[in-house]
C-alpha cells in the first residue's frame, strides 16, 4: 500500500490527537480504511454495527440497561455492571451501579464506533444518557444527559436504537409529539451528542422519494441496521407512545389500538439517508439482524403480532424484497417474538418469545428455509438475548416494557447467563434484579478491558506501524 509524503506528513502531525485511540483505529481512520492492524480485544454481541472492529475472546462485563421499578431499590432507571469473565473473583456479580434519576422507561442502548461511549435511552421521557465505558470498563461513568431529543428532532418521540455509524450515531425513534402516535423518524447525533438532521419515515402521504411496494407505507419505525457494502440502511416498525405506555392487557382488548402497528420494512440509501423501498412485512417487525457474510445479503426479523420469522433479502436482480420464511411458534396464542441473535458465521438465529419465556434456535444455513433445531424455557417470561461473538456463551434477560411485563409472581426479572456447546444450554450464572434492589433488566452490551488495554500508544509504535503502511 503506498502513500504520498504529504499523506505520511498529515499522519504524523495527526499523532497527538490519536492518544484516545487503539492503534488499529487510529491508523484506519487516518487512511479512510476499516481497521487495518490486528485489534488484540476481546468479545462482543453478533449484533453490532460493522463499523466497529469485529471482536472475538471471552468478554469480561456485561452492562445492563435496568428499569426502575416502583418499591425495588431507589426505583430509578440504572446502568447495571456484571462481572462475566470466569477468571474474575466477583465473576456472577454486580460491580457497578449508576442511577439516572427518575424512570424513563429504560429499553435500548448502543455503542459509539470507537466503543468508548454507551448510549441509553428513554422510551417515555425520551431523554438519552451517555455513558463513559472506556476510562475505567469496569465502573461506567454518566458523561452526559439528552434532554431536548423531541426538540432537536423537530418532534420524535420515543428515543429506541442507538446505532453507530462512522463519528455519529444514528437513533431510531417510535412516536412523535403530536399525536403520539407511530408515525416518527430517525435522528442522527454527532458522537459528542450533537444534533445533525432528522430522517422522517416515508408515508402515503409523503413517501420521499421511496416506492411503495405493496399495501401500507405507514411511517412507522423501530430498528435500524446497515449493510455498507450494499449501500443499504434499513429499519423495521413497531407502534407508538399511546399504545408502548398502555397496559399489556388493556391493550390486546382494545381492537382500534391493536390495529396502530407497523407493517413495513423500509430500505434506505445508506449515504444519502434517502428511503428507497417500503415493503409489507404485516405484524409489527422488531428486532433486525443483517448476515455478516460478505456474499449474504440478507437480515432477519420477527413479527410480534403473527409470530414468523421474515427474511429481508436482495433478490437476483438487485432488488430488495421480503418474505416469511418460518413459523416460530402458534400465533393465536401471542407467544410475542421480542429478541433475536444470529450468529457470527450466519448459520444460527436465536429467537426469543415473551409470553412462553422460551428460546428456540434455528438453523438458518438455507435463509429461505429456517428450521428450529433446538427449544428451551429460559424463565416466566424472556425478552433480550445476547450472544458472544463466538456462539459459545449467551445471556438473557427479563423486562420488555414496564407495562408490559408479567404481574405477581409470573413478574420473573433476572439476567441469566448460558454456555452453548451446539447441543445444549448449561446455565452459569442467574442474578434476581428485584431481589439485588436493582429493577428489571432490559438490553445488554458487553465490554472489556482489553479494548482499551493499549489506549494510549506510544508515538514510536505509531510511526513504525505509519512506516510499514507506507511500504
Amino acid at each position: 500500500m503506498k502513500h504520498s509524503t504529504q499523506q505520511l506528513r498529515k499522519i504524523r502531525k495527526t499523532i497527538t490527537s490519536l492518544k484516545s485511540m487503539t492503534l488499529s483505529v487510529a491508523i484506519g481512520m487516518l487512511l479512510g480504511t476499516t481497521a487495518i492492524l490486528p485489534q488484540q480485544v476481546l468479545a462482543d454481541e453478533t449484533c453490532m454495527s460493522p463499523y466497529m472492529a469485529k471482536i472475538v475472546g471471552q468478554e469480561d462485563y456485561n452492562y445492563v440497561w435496568t428499569l426502575g421499578v416502583k418499591g425495588v431499590g431507589d426505583e430509578q432507571d440504572k446502568l447495571v455492571t456484571i462481572a462475566v469473565n470466569p477468571k474474575d473473583k466477583k465473576y456472577g456479580k454486580v460491580i457497578n451501579s449508576i442511577s439516572v434519576g427518575g424512570r424513563n422507561e429504560a429499553h435500548h442502548s448502543g455503542f459509539t464506533d470507537d466503543r468508548r461511549y454507551l448510549w441509553a435511552a428513554g422510551l417515555d421521557t425520551s431523554k438519552i444518557f451517555i455513558f463513559d465505558v472506556h476510562t475505567n470498563p469496569s465502573k461506567p461513568s454518566l458523561h452526559k444527559v439528552i434532554e431536548k431529543f423531541v426538540a432537536d428532532s423537530g418532534g420524535v418521540v420515543g428515543p429506541h436504537t442507538t446505532y453507530a455509524l462512522p463519528g455519529r450515531m444514528m437513533i431510531s425513534g417510535l412516536s412523535n409529539n403530536k399525536d403520539h402516535g407511530g408515525r416518527t423518524g430517525l435522528v442522527e447525533y454527532t458522537n459528542a451528542g450533537e444534533y445533525i438532521t432528522t430522517h422522517w419515515m416515508p408515508t402515503d402521504e409523503k413517501l420521499n422519494g421511496a416506492v411503495k411496494s405493496g399495501k401500507f407505507a405507514d411511517g412507522y419505525g423501530y430498528d435500524v441496521r446497515v449493510m455498507p457494502r450494499r449501500n443499504a440502511m434499513i429499519t423495521t416498525s413497531f407502534t407508538g407512545w399511546n399504545n408502548y405506555m398502555m397496559d399489556f392487557g388493556k391493550l390486546v382488548a382494545d381492537p382500534e389500538a391493536m390495529k396502530r402497528f407497523g407493517n413495513t420494512v423500509t430500505i434506505w440509501d445508506l449515504h444519502t439517508k434517502q428511503p428507497k423501498k417500503v415493503l409489507d412485512v404485516p405484524g409489527a417487525p422488531l428486532e433486525l439482524r443483517c448476515a455478516w457474510g460478505s456474499n449474504n445479503n440478507y437480515c432477519f426479523t420477527t413479527t410480534a403480532l403473527t409470530s414468523k420469522i421474515w427474511l429481508i433479502f436482495e433478490d437476483d436482480k438487485g432488488e430488495w424484497q421480503a418474505k416469511p420464511v418460518a413459523d416460530i411458534a402458534d400465533a393465536s396464542k401471542i407467544p410475542l417474538p421480542v429478541d433475536i441473535s444470529i450468529s457470527s458465521d450466519d448459520k444460527s438465529l436465536w429467537v426469543n418469545t415473551f409470553m412462553d419465556g422460551k428460546t428456540r434456535l434455528f438453523d438458518i444455513s438455507d435463509p429461505h428455509k429456517p428450521n428450529m433445531v433446538f427449544e428451551e424455557q429460559i424463565g416466566k417470561q424472556v425478552n433480550m438475548v445476547s450472544s458472544s461473538w463466538d456462539g459459545k456463551r449467551l445471556y438473557f434477560t427479563s423486562s420488555l416494557i414496564a407495562n408490559w411485563d408479567k404481574k405477581g409472581d409470573d413478574n420473573d426479572q433476572y439476567l441469566r447467563a448460558f454456555d452453548w456447546d451446539g447441543k445444549k444450554l448449561t446455565k452459569t450464572m442467574d442474578i434476581d434484579f428485584l431481589k439485588e434492589g436493582l429493577g428489571a433488566p432490559h438490553q445488554m452490551r458487553l465490554g472489556s478491558n482489553a479494548l482499551f488495554s493499549n489506549i494510549k500508544p506510544s508515538s514510536d509504535k505509531l510511526e513504525k506501524a505509519v512506516a510499514k503502511l507506507a511500504k
